[in-house]
């Protein structure tokens, strides 16, 4: 069944996004579809709107993104507990949670209108920071938790558990804890395995381990992981899908576990995760 009200989320330092943005606007309104604008998508538009990503979400059936998967990962993080399904256009290059790009912007949108996409379910991470003084509210990523180093050349201990078990003190520049969807991204970049979106699972990968043992370790999603820096005299930094990094008092400790709820990715019905990968990738196959 179409969407019967589609929330429009552009991100606005884009080249050429002003323009896709009106086409985008034209194209829906052949279909005759409620349309409502992030205020300064709308802005950008030429139009008048004060609706904030959070107010697009309580409204629409949809939210359409335009951007990259860095605008995808920035609007999740914005919809709290009201996580709405989303559909990514790219603007630039292909990317894993865009499903189509700008130049398909009418199939995209005829797709939409006609109830062809499908959706696949996106395992969200909750992240939450318990220290001597408070906890901190929890946050939602659909990529990954990355503990960091920040700007000092030094290796950083952190201790690892999963279900309440040691796994190890990883000694290392930092180290990513990253769902399916997140595989692809700095995970991988680290030497992390990809992992198919619906696999049930979560990754822990060192960046950079001092011990050249330590490699990517899979473990279920309904494990619970805990990491705590266990090195007092240097700072270790949080970040969860990339937002600003949080420092990490001495003694706390960051609870790592999949949310209850999902992200419902949009995806049209030619666009499979192994042909993005194919093509992000370029594995043409042998060449022999």
């Amino acid at each position: 069944m179409p969407p019967k009200t589609i929330g429009l989320i552009a991100h606005t330092g884009k080249p050429g996004v002003a323009e896709l943005i009106h086409a985008v606007l034209e194209e829906f309104a052949r279909f005759s579809m409620s349309i409502l604008v992030e205020k300064e998508t709308a802005a950008l538009a030429g139009r008048k709107s004060d609706g904030s990503v959070q107010q697009l979400a309580a409204k629409a059936d949809l939210l359409v993104v335009l951007g990259g998967d860095g605008t995808i990962l920035n609007v999740a993080g914005q919809l709290g507990e009201g996580i709405k399904p989303i559909f990514g256009i790219n603007v630039g290059s292909l990317g894993f949670l865009t499903c189509s790009s700008s130049s398909a912007y009418r199939e995209a949108v005829e797709g939409i209108a006609r109830g062809k996409i499908t959706f696949s379910d996106r395992t969200l991470l909750e992240v939450a920071i318990k220290n001597s003084h408070q906890g901190r509210a929890a946050m939602i990523g659909l990529n990954d938790a990355v503990f960091s180093r920040g700007e000092l050349s030094r290796l950083i201990r952190l201790r690892a558990c999963v279900n309440g078990e040691p796994l190890t003190e990883f000694n290392a520049d930092g180290l990513i804890v990253a769902t399916p969807t997140g595989s692809t991204a700095y995970s991988l970049s680290a030497g992390g395995p990809i992992l198919q979106p619906q696999s049930g699972v979560l990754v822990i990968t060192p960046i950079c381990p001092h011990v050249l043992t330590n490699r990517s370790i899979i473990v279920a999603e309904s494990s619970v992981i805990e990491v705590e820096a266990s090195e007092p005299d240097y700072s270790v930094y949080l970040s969860v899908d990339g937002r600003d990094s949080l420092p990490l008092e001495v003694g706390a400790v960051v609870t790592i576990r999949k949310a209850e709820k999902t992200l419902p990715l949009a995806v049209m019905p030619d666009v499979s995760f192994f042909s993005v990968v194919r093509q992000k990738l370029k594995w043409s196959g042998s060449n022999v």
